[in-house]
């Protein structure tokens, strides 16, 4: 890759890093919002739920713009609407208004994201896409990861408005360097859009995630659940049904053909639904059975955020080496032993063995995270890349929406059966359904070819 390339998918990952961070920011501060605003923990939700479904619908139009407008003009554009949700947030005065913020966040995030991977994999020659992956993946693995860990510092000191205001001069500077120094690469491809896609597609998943929602909170036979989730797949279906056949299809879901994509995508949101569901065990674990504040929280993440920093270059460095099944079986193991000590141990002791078994499952993510994606894009046809990136997003974004609900439903279900509040049984249960996810994800890993691409 030329030094000139490198610098513009640098400015690109830093815009990118602080738009996919305050995916997970807002976690630790529900308790505050519920307090702020008088309002309930189910409608603060909203304030996650209602970033993940935006983000959701728009990586899958990413897909058309990316084929159809300039990549520079594309990006300020959107990072300039990731910088007016900011501010929304920033000055939010009305529970509403936040949720609205957020919505606007997700939209400008929703084509960052997409338009990063798609610009990597053009940018990176023969034998350097994991390398150049890894470095993307500072701003898809680690900057959720890295994101409680500084909520819960701005929480302990500041009002939860700065966690938007610390934002904004990141974005004004992303926005500046992205305006002066990204090349004007014009696009001419005369595309059609296909309405029928977007509003299948947005249905669908508005339905299915707002299913994912309630599961945790709502009775499984009622029609916020069981309801939402059957009206979403009929969407998706006809979603699926009239995009295979269309001459112009929203996404092309044809990137589903290649057996090595379908396999990693599956392993991704098995991952992915575990590590997000990570993100509420942890805050629950931490602050309401050991009783330490959403500092400690933060601080019990730090370890394992620090380290995905630092291994996510050199895993996709191990990609260009190695075979990707023996990563992604090596990561999945640790991250299973990780889980297990979690679930056995780690409810009943300090702060300090929490954080050490939160750093071994995230040492074992990050060996595989890197891999998992640039594999899926790497056996892609370059001219499909925009539909196979926005299809990986789109489906792990769904992931982490299921993951979160399901890890609330198992905790909720455990604490009911044992008739107390939160508790270490309950913790315990979520802990060892994300290890039955693992098991599943190692099963589906052993499928991935093993022969360098």
């Amino acid at each position: 890759m030329s030094r000139k390339n490198s610098f513009v998918l640098t400015i690109m990952i830093i815009g990118t890093f602080f738009g996919v961070m305050c995916s997970t920011m807002t976690n630790l501060a529900l308790p505050v919002f519920m307090k702020d605003f008088g309002i309930t923990s189910s409608q603060a939700q909203w304030v996650s739920n209602g970033y993940l479904l935006v983000n959701a619908i728009m990586i899958p139009v990413s897909a058309y713009l990316i084929k159809k407008y300039s990549y520079k003009w594309l990006f300020i554009s959107f990072t300039c609407l990731f910088g007016i949700g900011t501010i929304f947030g920033a000055f939010a005065n009305s529970f509403a208004f936040l949720v609205v913020g957020r919505m606007i966040q997700a939209m400008g995030t929703g084509i960052m994201m997409p338009l990063v991977n798609v610009m990597a994999m053009l940018y990176a020659k023969k034998g350097e896409q994991g390398k150049i992956m890894g470095l993307v993946g500072l701003a898809f693995n680690f900057s959720p990861i890295i994101g409680p860990s500084v909520a819960g510092l701005i929480l302990d000191n500041l009002s939860w408005h700065y966690l938007f205001i610390l934002i904004l001069p990141f974005t004004l500077l992303t926005l500046i360097l992205s305006v002066f120094l990204m090349p004007n690469v014009a696009k001419k491809e005369r595309l059609q859009f296909n309405y029928l896609g977007l509003i299948t597609c947005s249905l669908g998943l508005w339905f299915l995630l707002d299913s994912f929602s309630n599961f945790g909170t709502s009775k499984l036979l009622s029609f916020s659940v069981l309801g939402s989730f059957i009206i979403g797949l009929v969407f998706l279906i006809i979603f699926i049904k009239s995009q295979w056949s269309s001459q112009h299809p929203f996404v092309n879901l044809k990137v589903f053909k290649n057996k090595q994509f379908k396999i990693a995508t599956i392993v991704n949101c098995l991952l992915v639904s575990t590590m997000y569901g990570n993100t509420i065990l942890i805050p629950l674990l931490v602050q309401d059975v050991m009783h330490q504040s959403a500092f400690v929280t933060g601080l019990v993440i730090l370890p394992g955020a620090i380290s995905t920093g630092i291994l996510s270059p050199i895993s996709g460095k191990l990609f260009d080496k190695y075979p990707v099944r023996y990563m992604v079986t090596y990561g999945l193991i640790v991250d299973l032993f990780g889980t297990a000590m979690q679930a056995f141990v780690g409810v009943h002791t300090n702060v300090v063995f929490a954080a050490f078994w939160q750093w071994m499952r995230q040492f074992g993510i990050v060996m595989l995270l890197i891999p998992l994606q640039t594999q899926a894009l790497a056996v892609t046809k370059r001219n499909l890349l925009p539909d196979a990136v926005a299809m990986y997003n789109t489906t792990r974004m769904v992931a982490a929406s299921f993951g979160m609900a399901f890890v609330v439903a198992m905790v909720n279900l455990a604490d009911q059966y044992f008739h107390v509040g939160i508790s270490a049984q309950g913790i315990q249960v979520g802990f060892m359904s994300c290890f039955a996810i693992l098991i599943v994800a190692l099963i589906f890993a052993q499928f991935l070819r093993t022969k360098k691409i």
